[in-house]
C-alpha cells in the first residue's frame, strides 16, 4: 500500500486518535493545532466499553488503566431521595459483558496519553500555534495552505484533510460552508473538589446522577488526581460560546435537596460555566475534505458519549482513507457507516436529558421504571451502544487496526 499523507485540523482527542489510527496503517499524519500546546477543555470524561475498545486496539490499555478509575456502579438519585433509586452495575460486571471496562478520567490525562503515543510515531507530526488553514480542491487533487504562528505560510498536497477541530470547527463552517454550532440554552457548570469533600453525600467509588426538576448533577471520582468531578446541567440565558467563572444558576424548586446543597457548598467559588453547543450539519464531507467528532455532530452530553463518538469516528475513517481509491470515496463510506449510529446516540442523549429533568408527578412513574429495570437493565437497553466496534461494522470492508 502506498504511503498517504493526511492533514488533520485539531490536536484534541478526536484529532490525535485519528492520527494514531492512521499511523498504525502506515499513513503520514500532519496535525495542525491553533493552540501553543495540548489544551483540552473541561475536566472529567467517561469512557464506555465502546470507546475503550477502540483505544485498546491502539495499544493504550495500560496507560489508560494507570490514569483512569473504574467505578463499581452508577447511583441514580431522585431530587430529595436519601438512598439511590437504583445502582446500575459497572466494574467487572460490565467489563465481562462487553469486553472492556467503563472508566472515568480527566480529559487532560487522556489527551496527554494520546500525545505521548503520537510522539512514538515518526509518521505523526503535530504543529502548534497554527493561525489559519484553508483548502483548494482542483483537478490534480487537494492543496492546503497553512499560516504559521509567525505569519509565514506553507502549503501541502495531502491525500485528504480531516477536520477534527471541535464544535466551532472552521473546517465545517469555512471550508464545507456548514452551519455554526447551535446553543440550545443548556449550560454545564463544572468543578473539581477534594475527593472526600462530599463524603456522606456522594460515594467515592461510583458515578452519581442526581435528577432534579429542570436540572441534574453528575459526580464521579478522578482518583488519579485525588479529585471529585462535579457537573451541574441546566438551562440558562448564557451567551453561546462563552466560558466564565460563575456560580450555578439553577431552576427554582419548592423544596431543598440536601445533596444538591452539599454539592453547591463544596464547589463554591470554583465553578466554571460552559454553554453547550450542538451541531447538526447536512454535509460531513466534500471531495477530499471531511469532518469527525464534535465538528460533525456535537451532541447533548447526557449519555456521556461525545468523546466516544469522536474516537469511534477516527477508528472507522482511518482504514477507509488507506484502502479506498479516493478520499471522496473514503469519506462517503465513513458517513454511511457512522451517521445513523450518531443520530441514534444523539436522540438517546436528548431523551435522557428530558428524563433527568422531569418534575413531579411525572417523577413517580420515572422512578418506578428505573427500579423495575433493575441493576443490569442498562445492559439490555444499551447493548447496541456498548457492543459496537467500528472496525467490525458490517459496512466496513477492512480489517482491525494492526
Amino acid at each position: 500500500m502506498a504511503t498517504r499523507t493526511i492533514f488533520i485540523a485539531g490536536a484534541g482527542i478526536a484529532g490525535m486518535t485519528q492520527a494514531l489510527a492512521l499511523a498504525k496503517f502506515g499513513a503520514t499524519a500532519i496535525v495542525l493545532e491553533r493552540h501553543a500546546g495540548i489544551a483540552e477543555a473541561g475536566a472529567g470524561l467517561q469512557l464506555g466499553p465502546n470507546a475503550r475498545r477502540v483505544l485498546n486496539h491502539l495499544g493504550l490499555d495500560r496507560q489508560i488503566a494507570e490514569r483512569s478509575f473504574v467505578p463499581t456502579g452508577i447511583d441514580i438519585y431522585g431530587f430529595r431521595s436519601k438512598a439511590p433509586i437504583q445502582t446500575l452495575q459497572l466494574g467487572t460486571t460490565i467489563a465481562d459483558r462487553f469486553g472492556a471496562p467503563y472508566a472515568v478520567m480527566h480529559r487532560a490525562d487522556l489527551a496527554e496519553i494520546l500525545r505521548l503515543a503520537c510522539r512514538r510515531f515518526a509518521n505523526i507530526d503535530i504543529s502548534f500555534g497554527i493561525r489559519a488553514y484553508d483548502t483548494i480542491q482542483h483537478a490534480r487533487g487537494l492543496s492546503v495552505e497553512i499560516e504559521e504562528a509567525d505569519g509565514r505560510t506553507r502549503t501541502g498536497r495531502p491525500f485528504a484533510f480531516v477536520g477534527a477541530d471541535g464544535v466551532n470547527s472552521p473546517t465545517r463552517t469555512n471550508i464545507l460552508a456548514g452551519p455554526p454550532a447551535r446553543f440550545d440554552g443548556t449550560v454545564a457548570w463544572r468543578a473539581l473538589v477534594d475527593l472526600d469533600a462530599l463524603k456522606g453525600h456522594i460515594a467515592d467509588d461510583r458515578v452519581s446522577v442526581i435528577m432534579a426538576p429542570g436540572f441534574h448533577a453528575v459526580c464521579y471520582p478522578l482518583a488519579y488526581r485525588n479529585r471529585l468531578n462535579v457537573v451541574l446541567f441546566a438551562k440558562s440565558p448564557a451567551k453561546s460560546g462563552t466560558v466564565e467563572r460563575d456560580e450555578p444558576k439553577l431552576p427554582w424548586a419548592a423544596l431543598r435537596s440536601p445533596r444538591i446543597d452539599a454539592i453547591l457548598a463544596a464547589a463554591k467559588g470554583s465553578w466554571g460555566a460552559w454553554p453547550l453547543g450542538l451541531v447538526d450539519t447536512p454535509r460531513w464531507h466534500e471531495g477530499a475534505v471531511g469532518i469527525i467528532g464534535d465538528a460533525a455532530h456535537a451532541m447533548p452530553p447526557f449519555q456521556a458519549q461525545g468523546a466516544a463518538m469522536a474516537i469511534e469516528d477516527a477508528a472507522a475513517l482511518a482504514p477507509l482513507l488507506m484502502s479506498e481509491s479516493t478520499a471522496e470515496a473514503a469519506f462517503s463510506a465513513y458517513e454511511v457507516q457512522r451517521r445513523k449510529r450518531v443520530r441514534r446516540v444523539t436522540q438517546t442523549s436528548a431523551a435522557n436529558g428530558r428524563v433527568f429533568h422531569m418534575e413531579w408527578p411525572l417523577t413517580v412513574a420515572r422512578n418506578a421504571v428505573i427500579r423495575v429495570q433493575g441493576p443490569r437493565g442498562h445492559f439490555r437497553r444499551l447493548a447496541w451502544l456498548y457492543d459496537h466496534d467500528p472496525l467490525q461494522d458490517p459496512l466496513h470492508a477492512t480489517q482491525r487496526l494492526p
